[in-house]
């Protein structure tokens, strides 16, 4: 049922109602007013009487017939316009407009009353009638004119105009909310159109002045920019997904071939022990490989997929000492030094661990000098709205002309076993936090200094997120430099 119906069909209900209920409260204020002035003359004309009652009770009580016929007509004569009965232990005496004699009276009281008989009411007021050696009570009478056939009339008027204004309140209240809710069938016209799953058209609104529509089209545009979001993550998601596949696909068919290869010549029977530990231990770099590879697509997924809620206030300081306790662990023979101070910046913990052991990873897989061993050192510091980290080490150096591309996916050296995407994660996550990754000489002119700049702790940039989030998605030839944000 439209709005506009409902509201004609409960204004015609109510309408009705409330005329019918008026008009009883009118005529009951119009009742009581009439008896107020009725009960004030019958108690002014018993008044006026009860003296000649009195006397006629006197006169009765002596036996003097002449006297009692004479005090009756006066008494009669004095109440003018109202009736009379006037009971006394010696009679009934009555004249005037009053009930029969059959109806009966109640007790006396100190306020008027009404009686019905013969189809007619009646208003009565009794007073007590005391003198020297009588008694008895005197009562007045008059139609009740709170009954008459006007008030009757007017009754039936209120019935009347309740009845007509049913319908004529219903057709105005349908016309009004008809005008009223005019917006907001535009509106539901505006959007019945809308299919999000084949346009990108969205719902245009001008402003009604109606509050309620207005909300109402905020409300749906809110939806659709949601529907839109959650439409463009799912979408990022599935290429996400896909992206894991084929490079997973592509990058571990040659491994999981060499190591079918292996596990054939490890089945010869005649295979010389030397010859066997070599196939051995050439498995466990290729398992090694292939599980890093793994994790580390695994990681660059789960960069592209973060969401914002996820960030929150953290100290770089703190992961940093983590990271390096992490790295002195998986490599004693290392010289790992840190010099870290509070570095408050507000991004996701998990990325700038990946950041941070990824710098580690690389620098101890390619720093170390010409017999072998590593000396790293990792710094952390803020100052000037920045957080800066750097990763040096003591090996040979990355070409300049090199420096871009070791951030593309898989892009490995020629005597590399890894992976070819951890400096891809470390140019990810420094993206995703706002900041950028570059490398160069390390002080003394040999080795590789790797440094990264994250903006500092920022209120106006929390909950933002960069507009392009496809490490995993992009082709091979996109370097770290084409994921900076547009300024």
């Amino acid at each position: 049922m439209k709005l506009s119906t409902r509201i004609a069909l409960a204004v015609g209900v109510t309408v009705p109602l409330l005329v019918i209920a008026c008009g009883w409260l009118l005529l009951a204020l119009v009742t009581r007013d009439l008896h107020r002035e009725e009960d004030s003359h019958l108690r002014t004309r018993a008044a006026a009487i009860a003296q000649d009652a009195r006397t006629l009770l006197r006169a009765a009580a002596n036996n003097q017939p002449t006297a009692e016929e004479n005090r009756q007509r006066r008494l009669f004569n004095s109440a003018l316009d109202v009736g009379v009965r006037l009971i006394g232990p010696d009679g009934t005496f009555s004249g005037g407009p009053q009930p029969d004699a059959s109806v009966a009276l109640p007790a006396p009281g100190k306020q008027p009353v009404t009686v019905r008989g013969a189809g007619r009411s009646w208003r009565a007021y009794a007073l007590p009638v005391e003198g020297a050696q009588v008694s008895g009570t005197l009562w007045v009478f008059s139609p009740d004119a709170a009954s008459r056939a006007q008030l009757t009339l007017v009754r039936n008027r209120i019935v009347t105009t309740a009845l007509l204004a049913a319908p004529l309140s219903a057709l105005l209240a349908w016309a009004i909310a008809s005008s009223a809710t005019r917006p907001l069938r535009r509106l539901r016209r505006a959007a019945a159109g809308l299919d999000p799953r084949t346009t990108a058209v969205r719902l245009e609104h001008r402003r009604t002045r109606v509050a309620e529509v207005d909300d109402l089209a905020a409300t749906l545009q809110t939806v659709l920019a949601r529907y839109d979001e959650q439409a463009a993550r799912t979408a990022q998601a599935l290429d996400t997904a896909r992206s894991f596949s084929a490079a997973a696909s592509h990058e571990l068919r040659n491994p999981l071939m060499s190591m079918g290869t292996n596990l054939d010549v490890l089945a010869h029977p005649d295979l010389p022990e030397g010859d066997r530990a070599e196939v051995v231990e050439d498995l466990r770099r290729e398992h090694s490989r292939l599980l890093g590879m793994l994790v580390a697509l695994r990681e660059l997924g789960r960069g592209d997929l973060v969401e914002a809620d996820a960030f929150r206030v953290l100290d770089v300081a703190e992961v940093a000492d983590a990271a390096v306790a992490e790295a002195r662990r998986r490599a004693p023979d290392a010289a790992i030094t840190l010099h870290a101070e509070p570095a408050p910046v507000y991004g996701w913990e998990p990325g700038v661990r990946i950041l941070l052991d990824n710098l580690l990873g690389n620098a101890l897989a390619h720093g170390r000098d010409e017999a072998g061993r590593a000396e790293i050192a990792v710094a952390v510091g803020a100052g000037g709205g920045q957080v800066l980290i750097t990763v040096d080490d003591r090996g040979p150096g990355i070409a300049p002309a090199d420096r871009q591309e070791v951030f593309r996916r898989f892009h490995r050296g020629p005597a590399s076993t890894g992976s070819g995407l951890g400096l891809t994660l470390v140019a990810q996550q420094a993206a995703l936090h706002g900041g950028s990754v570059e490398l160069g000489e390390a002080p003394g002119g040999r080795g590789t200094r790797c440094t990264v700049r994250l903006p500092g702790q920022d209120p106006a940039r929390e909950g933002e997120l960069p507009s392009r989030r496809d490490w995993l998605t992009v082709t091979a030839e996109r370097s770290q430099s084409s994921h900076k944000e547009p300024s």
